[in-house]
């Protein structure tokens, strides 16, 4: 598999390195010529000194045949461009890291659809996501966004008996663009059908268009549920992406910052967020913020050393459960020592995502490990001339257990029925046992 990474710096080239000890066939092109030379003695990849943006230099470096091109610079115009670039000129499958919120916000404008890239990747924001659901807590806490952020999947926590429990799903009656995708009871993860009935005790996974989700969770939590306190330390990118999370689910949540003019931009945009200036790393700030009464606390502050002191300070206070952004890998063997209860790596976070592209054909993406068990979560890009456009869902002889959970079709959110008929470069998002994944793919795939 051939993969061109544009950006050999911190991010790139820790992807660089992952990829090359799995034994892909690596290019990078970095512009920095001392940078390239260190790539070039370090790994076992091919490196390109110049420009990515240039499409000379990405023609130079075969992005007319790349399977799948990465756009990782510090820069999130190049990268953009880039990666657009190398889509055009031929590059199967083409993403962009991202910094800025913006090029995120689907509501503003697609940039991902007008730069004709297949991924947008935010460092940040995956960062912020992997925190959210670490928070050891009884709720829900699955977040995940799929196929541009066009679908996410949340889970619920049955509490209580309801309208909505011992009842086959099909009875149910859910919003056209939500349904039920799996069922995980006593530990067990299941695919869902419309056969089951939800028990009490169940967490239940809902899967939908992102403004209609949170409205069906409404049918099944029948109890309020006590506010838990968290308190972020940081207000990057990662401390606003995981505070602006948190605070639209059952969180009281408390944002600390050393920098007023951010501080005051965090006030802006947060809308139930308490923003406080002050510097984590000090006892008596986070003694005045009363830490010790926090159900989480999470340090993001953007310095590993400054993360872990602010947490073993968090910890003497009292602080029941605690997290830290931490970049070194030295570091790991550290923290558990020090009562620490998570620690998230940004670079093992995009390396896991980025091994989730790692495909040809129809399989856009899969991830092995977000909903547990044998199930794995897949997109796919539906193939001119697949047995998937000839016939109808419920004749494509499926392999069981599985789920096409949605499709996206021209902007739209599909749910497809049992007449429902695929058409070539619809996106689908589905479950499948993980021992039949090249076997569903492959009804996708061109014949």
């Amino acid at each position: 598999m051939r993969v061109l990474i544009l950006g050999g710096g911190t991010v790139g080239g820790s992807v660089a390195k992952r990829l090359c000890e799995q034994r892909r066939e690596v290019t990078i092109v970095e512009r920095d010529p001392e940078r390239a030379a260190w790539l070039d003695d370090e790994l076992d990849a091919r490196v390109l000194c110049g420009d990515a943006s240039q499409a000379s230099v990405l023609f130079q470096a075969g992005a007319s045949t790349a399977d799948v091109c990465l756009a990782l610079t510090g820069r999130d115009e190049t990268n953009a461009l880039a990666g657009s670039v190398a889509k055009a000129m031929g590059a199967r499958r083409s993403t962009a890291r991202v910094f800025s919120p913006y090029f995120r916000d689907l509501a503003a404008f697609d940039y991902r659809r007008h730069f004709g890239l297949d991924r947008l990747l935010s460092l940040e924001y995956l960062t912020a996501m992997e925190l959210a659901r670490r928070i050891r807590e009884p709720g829900a806490m699955l977040i995940e966004h799929f196929i541009g952020g066009e679908l996410e999947m949340q889970d619920v926590l049955i509490a209580k008996p309801s309208a909505a429990t011992d009842r086959p799903l099909a009875e149910l009656r859910l919003p056209s663009d939500v349904r039920v995708a799996a069922i995980n009871r006593d530990g067990a993860v299941a695919i869902a059908s419309a056969d089951d009935r939800i028990e009490v005790g169940d967490r239940v996974t809902l899967l939908g268009e992102r403004s209609q989700v949170e409205n069906v969770k409404k049918l099944f939590q029948t109890q309020s549920v006590v506010k838990r306190n968290v308190v972020v330390a940081g207000g990057g990118e990662t401390g606003l992406n995981i505070a602006a999370v948190l605070e639209k689910r059952n969180y009281n949540v408390k944002i600390l910052d050393s920098r007023r003019e951010r501080c005051e931009f965090l006030a802006q945009t947060l809308k139930k967020t308490t923003v406080v200036f002050g510097d984590a790393r000090r006892r008596n700030v986070l003694d005045e913020q009363r830490v010790g009464n926090a159900d989480a606390f999470i340090a993001c502050a953007g310095d590993d050393e400054d993360n872990i002191m602010a947490c073993v300070e968090a910890r003497e206070l009292g602080a029941k459960f605690l997290a830290a952004v931490v970049d070194q890998p030295d570091y790991a063997s550290v923290v558990g020592k020090l009562g620490i209860d998570e620690v998230v790596s940004p670079y093992e976070v995009i390396g896991r995502q980025v091994e989730g592209l790692m495909h040809t054909g129809a399989l856009v993406f899969q991830n092995s490990r977000l909903l547990g068990g044998s199930i794995d979560v897949l997109e796919l890009e539906v193939e001119a001339d697949s047995l998937a456009t000839r016939l109808p869902l419920k004749d494509l002889g499926l392999p069981k257990p599985s789920l096409i959970a949605a499709v996206i079709r021209e902007n739209a959110v599909l749910i497809p029925n049992a007449t429902f008929e695929f058409r070539a470069e619809d996106s689908v998002l589905a479950l499948c046992d993980a021992r039949n994944v090249s076997k569903f793919v492959a009804i996708f795939e061109r014949g």
